[in-house]
């Protein structure tokens, strides 16, 4: 198993490369990830990282957290996520200690894991790629509807999984196989070839992708 880096998506623009081409990229504000807690098999019947990520107020943080942020000796962190680890590569980590950026490296492939944008309620024609109704002989006030949703005799009933309308997005999606074209340790970016799941500013995961050969 990797790690599960966690970054804020800044936004896309184009990277020129040695040749000249312009490639699409996603950047992706790569903050060094905290090692908060360590979960082994014999205590938690499993092996993970907490990270944690980002700079929150003491303020702004619950005395139980704010606990367990002392615990580790670290400051309060805005976003926590636990990154399932093989056990022996437990040893390889201590609580407190920062994770940067530099485990990946340019050509290398990766799965970027996110919220999707929410889009609200939608119709079939949006949610499913339904086709619109031909707008002549006769056809009215039906342009974008599903058509029939079943048979009444047998079953009598709505199978279950039908493409219907109802919410579309907001969703938890995983981009795979993604490029990495260039990492920036110094500025703490990391550019990902194509688009990620979210809106800008929203938190997403990078790891080694599940595809890499």
């Amino acid at each position: 198993m990797a790690i599960e880096f966690l970054c804020r998506k800044v936004g896309m623009t184009q990277y020129y490369n040695e040749t000249g081409e312009c490639i699409p990229v996603t950047v992706l504000d790569a903050q060094p990830n905290r090692v908060v807690q360590k979960k082994t098999p014999e205590n938690d019947g499993y092996a993970a990282l907490q990270l944690g990520w980002g700079e929150r107020k003491p303020k702004h943080t619950s005395k139980a957290l704010g606990g367990h942020f002392e615990k580790a000796g670290v400051g309060p962190q805005r976003v926590l996520r636990e990154s399932r680890v093989e056990p022996e590569q437990l040893d390889e980590f201590e609580v407190g200690q920062d994770i940067e950026v530099g485990i990946f490296e340019p050509g290398q492939r990766v799965d970027v894991i996110g919220t999707s944008k929410g889009r609200g309620t939608a119709g079939v024609v949006k949610r499913h790629g339904f086709a619109i109704k031909r707008r002549t002989h006769g056809t009215h006030e039906f342009f974008r509807h599903g058509g029939a949703i079943g048979a009444g005799a047998y079953p009598g009933k709505v199978i279950k999984g039908m493409k219907m309308p109802g919410r579309l997005g907001n969703s938890r999606v995983t981009t795979l196989n993604l490029e990495v074209v260039r990492v920036d340790p110094e500025k703490k970016l990391l550019f990902v070839r194509g688009g990620v799941p979210g809106h800008n500013d929203a938190v997403v995961c990078v790891r080694r992708s599940v595809r890499a050969k």
